[in-house]
């Protein structure tokens, strides 16, 4: 057994154009004093990082890796959540999605499609240069609009939506493997990977591809009232991130699962801060020692109650005390007998 390395923190909810939050030494410095020991780093944004850049010299990134460092903190992984969106985009949101590309390529989705596909190459390169081994992002959805089968889906379509999705996703998986990085798919709704069997889908089209890996987040699972914790003995071979966020789901006689076209904080499910909801993260921590898990704890905050700065100064304590410090030995190892194999054969009656 492992024990899990924490707490990291996203930094993505927290970049600001107001201090500390403007610039990544600052926003470290920040992090560091409520605790945390990692940041994962949004690759978007480039008040912490330039991309393509990172991905072309060696050198950058490691004046990247300095400025963390020099705050006392290590990089968990490196973000391309926005960018892997953009990998499939079904037309209908087209204009939502839009708001995440380059204006040059804007109302033009095959660019925005090959932009995308390179910043996950740059994503991948970047990661190798960090010294990371695992990388998070979104698969993007060609299929989210039928995900309730109404009007009835035609004979093949999910088949063609997730064909697709393979083809597309596999020259970036094989280059992720070049660089010896795992891609960590965040399991989320509005993506074509949002649950087991999605997941399951798209392996396949992948050809089981050693490199397509999960981003394990149970708020996600409790909006769906997936069972996050089997989920877990199904796929933690494949857990090679994790995203310490809360949520809650209260349905009521008016709303359920799809939420009403509700805001937020007027949704039965809604996310919450980490310790203000109902996910059982001493098991989920307890499960994830118990196979292994190698990565970090990160905390993401998304919360439509708490003030972010609450839920950062909040989320440090809650990943720590919750952190197993695994065992080398056995607890009865006390009561060892010390016995053979001649002993063991005479105990069962064989000699």
């Amino acid at each position: 057994m492992k024990t899990i390395k924490g707490p990291g923190i996203f930094l993505a909810q927290f970049l600001d154009d107001k201090e500390p939050f403007n610039n990544l030494h600052s926003i470290c410095n920040w992090a560091k004093s409520l605790g945390y020991k990692a940041v994962q780093i949004p690759t978007w944004d480039s008040r912490c990082i330039n991309l393509q850049r990172a991905a072309e010299s060696k050198t950058y990134s490691d004046e990247i890796k300095g400025i963390v460092q020099s705050c006392g903190l290590e990089i968990s992984e490196l973000s391309t959540h926005l960018q892997g969106q953009l990998v499939a985009v079904h037309p209908a949101y087209d204009l939502l999605f839009d708001g995440f590309a380059p204006d040059a390529i804007k109302k033009n989705p095959k660019a925005r499609t090959e932009w995308a596909i390179q910043q996950l190459k740059y994503g991948a390169k970047a990661s190798q240069n960090l010294g990371l081994t695992a990388h998070a992002t979104f698969s993007g959805s060609l299929l989210w609009h039928t995900f309730h089968p109404w009007p009835q889906r035609p004979a093949g379509l999910v088949e063609e939506g997730f064909k697709e999705l393979g083809k597309r996703w596999m020259p970036i998986l094989n280059y992720f493997d070049e660089c010896g990085v795992d891609v960590c798919y965040e399991i989320h709704p509005g993506e074509d990977l949002f649950d087991g069997i999605t997941y399951e889908m798209f392996l396949e089209e992948v050809k089981n591809h050693p490199r397509a890996c999960i981003l394990y987040d149970p708020s996600h699972f409790v909006l769906q009232q997936l069972n996050y914790i089997q989920f877990i003995d199904f796929y933690h071979t494949k857990i090679k991130s994790f995203h310490v966020k809360d949520a809650e789901f209260n349905p009521t006689g008016k709303q359920g699962t799809f939420g009403g076209y509700q805001s937020w904080a007027n949704r039965a499910g809604r996310y919450r801060s980490p310790g203000d909801g109902q996910v059982d993260f001493k098991m989920i921590f307890s499960k994830l020692s118990q196979y292994n898990y190698a990565g970090w704890a990160v905390m993401e905050w998304e919360c439509c109650i708490k003030n972010p700065e609450q839920g950062a100064k909040e989320g440090a304590p809650f990943i720590e005390k919750h952190i197993i410090q695994v065992t080398e030995k056995s607890f009865d190892d006390f009561a060892k007998s010390g016995t053979d194999v001649n002993a063991n054969r005479e105990l069962l009656g064989l000699d």
